[in-house]
């Protein structure tokens, strides 16, 4: 019996230290909406490219025409809003039910290790264009939002870990198939988030 609740103490122990380590209240349903918003962003997207190129592949299109690029831009950062406010407001409900801090040291350091490859890529993004590179900003974008996941999974859910590896792989095929870029963007922004936020959702929300 002592020997029993000896090891269940460690267990807990072992527990307590993981979570106090870990940001565990990212909400699964934040990474489904945000998928749904990268797939309309998509289809958006799709729409200017075809209005303007006339069967013109997306990444001739953008080498050939500054306001392409400046509507792909705008609702890149609409749907990058839309998911942040969504990930922000599911994240702080969850928080708040399962009575943990959303704004802690290990949420700081998630959000810190996630930003600093996140940025690097965006910065990468804005030279592939400036040197009019264009095709290779679809897979620069997956690989860099690959490794932004991978680098901070270590301070919340593993499975982040997983789709960071599956956005690295992706964005690596891409390189192989240029000229479909905003196909495989879909795919990974949109039905892998979905993916893996309905496989969290299932696994730690609803418990």
């Amino acid at each position: 019996m002592d020997s029993n609740k000896y090891l269940e103490d460690i267990s807990e122990i072992k527990n307590m230290m993981s979570r106090s380590s870990r940001f565990i209240s990212l909400s699964g349903l934040s990474g489904v909406l945000a998928g749904g918003y990268a797939l309309v962003g998509a289809f958006l997207a799709h729409q200017v490219l075809s209005d303007y190129s006339r069967g013109m592949l997306a990444e001739e299109a953008m080498r050939t025409d500054v306001s392409v690029v400046q509507r792909l831009f705008l609702i890149a950062i609409g749907v990058m809003c839309c998911a942040i406010v969504s990930g922000i407001v599911l994240t702080m409900r969850k928080s708040k039910k399962s009575g943990e801090k959303m704004w802690d040291v290990s949420s700081k350091r998630l959000v810190f290790n996630f930003l600093v490859p996140l940025f690097t890529g965006g910065a990468f993004c804005l030279v592939l264009i400036q040197y009019k590179i264009a095709w290779l900003v679809a897979p620069a974008t997956l690989i860099f939002y690959g490794l932004a996941c991978i680098n901070a999974s270590k301070y919340t859910l593993g499975d982040v870990r997983y789709m960071g590896i599956a956005f690295v792989i992706l964005g690596l095929i891409n390189t192989q198939f240029i000229g479909y870029g905003l196909y495989f963007w879909a795919l990974g922004f949109g039905w892998f988030h979905i993916f893996y936020g309905a496989l969290m959702y299932f696994k730690y929300d609803r418990k």
